[in-house]
């Protein structure tokens, strides 16, 4: 057939195309239809539930005799009630970081070494502890902290106040290592499969052609990371990272065991004490009356809150840095 016939060929007129689109198999529109209508279901989802959450939320806080987002105290069984998010705000957001700051460099630093550096022997066995991790139960974390982790960050603590205590951080006046610390070092152990398994997956879609073109340069191994590496899976990267962060901030039972709470906020980081949004619904929610359970859920109501900011955040940073991911590659 002349291909000067099929470029000039006019295009498809309407009845065409709806002639073209009767033709479609039945398992096209059925799967189209189902796609569809899994979408629009999450999305009702997920209205249902924040309208669940800001009905409940808007009964509770219209009868707090507080600030809702200031006050220090928690107390829903008086008249008129007093209840505020302040301090679990203050820790959910405090134990997150530290669990991202200790967890993310790590995390990368393990997917780097399995995927470039580690020889074939033992990526497996690592990579399968790895993924045990992430397969361990939230209590059995909490308990492994309650009876092992804490008793020995005493020394950890003492080492911190000697040299770093002048900055008030990391002042320690003694006592049970139950503090935000503690739980954002457990709450780093428990993200940290998570942030490891995609940024290796990740890693490992890294075109081989960019790393043998830096290698034919004169580029060290380091080098090739550096360069070819870590810019392709920089969204990745972060993706990941989200991940963890939203485990961090919704972790509930780890962090009940752990934490000894109270309503203040502690300047240093080692003070036995704070709370999270999570950890205050779990102690609180089986004893709490009917308006006592709306306090909570409005609490709730704040975590999925931002929880949505923190996703959000990460889909704009990752739509800016669209030239680092590996579909554009």
């Amino acid at each position: 057939m002349d291909t000067t016939q099929i470029a000039d060929a006019p295009p498809p007129t309407a009845e065409q195309k709806r002639a073209a689109r009767g033709a479609t198999r039945p398992g096209d529109r059925i799967f189209l239809g189902l796609s569809r209508g899994s979408g629009i279901l999450l999305l009702v989802i997920m209205a249902a539930i924040a309208g669940f959450l800001t009905y409940r939320a808007v009964l509770a806080i219209s009868k707090d005799d507080g600030n809702f987002l200031t006050t220090f105290e928690w107390n829903t069984g008086v008249n008129p009630p007093v209840f505020g998010i302040a301090v679990l705000a203050y820790g959910t957001i405090v134990s997150s970081i530290i669990a991202m700051v200790i967890a993310v460099p790590v995390s990368v630093a393990i997917a780097l070494f399995l995927t470039h550096y580690a020889p074939r022997r033992l990526r497996g066995p690592i990579a399968y502890v790895i993924d045990l991790l992430a397969a361990v139960p939230s209590i059995v974390y909490g308990l492994w902290g309650a009876l092992v982790l804490v008793p020995y960050m005493s020394g950890l603590f003492g080492w911190l106040d000697d040299y770093l205590g002048w900055t008030g951080i990391f002042s320690w006046q003694g006592g049970a290592a139950r503090s935000m610390l503690t739980v954002g070092i457990l709450l780093a152990i428990m993200i940290l499969p998570i942030v490891t398994n995609v940024s290796r997956e990740v890693f490992r879609q890294v075109p081989q052609m960019h790393e043998e073109a830096a290698l034919a340069l004169g580029a060290t191994r380091w080098e090739v990371i550096r360069m070819a590496v870590i810019p392709f899976g920089r969204s990745g990267v972060i993706s990941a990272s989200m991940l963890g962060l939203g485990r961090a901030l919704g972790e509930t039972m780890a962090v009940a065991t752990v934490l000894s709470p109270d309503f203040l906020i502690h300047t240093s980081l080692l003070d036995p004490g704070g709370g999270t949004f999570a950890q205050n619904i779990a102690s609180k929610f089986s004893e709490a009356s009917e308006f006592g359970r709306d306090a909570l859920i409005a609490s709730g109501l704040v975590l999925f809150v931002i929880t949505l900011l923190v996703n959000g955040a990460a889909r704009a940073i990752i739509a800016r840095r669209k030239e680092y991911s590996g579909a554009n590659a």
